[in-house]
């Protein structure tokens, strides 16, 4: 008899979260004009993650039960101190994107999303000098790819931001 653990019942959400957008996603509408469809990009992306959550589930129902859940669990300090603690990088992670959006219209995509990789992964991984240089060619790197890939490869108008655009309102 399989016994499911937290991580298979998560692959089963995510496999079923897949099924719907797919089923929705012939719910877009199809322009008269011959190109790609509007469709094809969204369908890509959800056989992506429907492929990876049945890897997900595969892997998860070879590792067979939970067993040291209680443990871990246990090991926690009560109160709030102990679930920030514990929660440290998940909450850092969640804040540090709040002040990406935030800052988004003054900063723009590429400024902003330069700061907020490179605070990320020092905030995460720590302030050596050594780590700052790598941090910063990462962010430059992915982020500064990620952007020209949009705005000169796809024709994406990105936010310029108020650094770049100083006319715009």
């Amino acid at each position: 008899m399989v016994h499911f653990n937290r991580d298979s019942i998560v692959a089963v959400l995510l496999l079923l979260a897949s099924g719907v957008l797919f089923w929705a996603s012939f719910d877009i509408r199809e322009p008269d004009y011959g190109a790609l469809m509007p469709s094809t990009w969204p369908r890509i992306i959800i056989i992506v993650l429907a492929v990876l959550s049945l890897v997900y589930l595969v892997q998860s129902l070879r590792a067979g039960p939970d067993e040291g859940v209680a443990q871990s669990a246990s090991g926690r300090t009560p109160g709030l101190a102990g679930f920030i603690a514990y929660w440290r990088n998940p909450l850092i992670c969640f804040a540090m994107f709040f002040a990406f959006l935030i800052t988004l219209p003054v900063l723009g995509m590429l400024i902003g999303g330069v700061s907020f990789v490179f605070l990320l992964m020092n905030l995460l991984g720590g302030w050596e000098p050594k780590r700052l240089v790598i941090h910063a060619v990462v962010a430059l790197a992915t982020v500064g790819s990620m952007w020209s890939l949009f705005t000169f490869g796809l024709g994406v108008m990105l936010p310029a931001g108020e650094i770049f655009n100083p006319f715009a309102l």
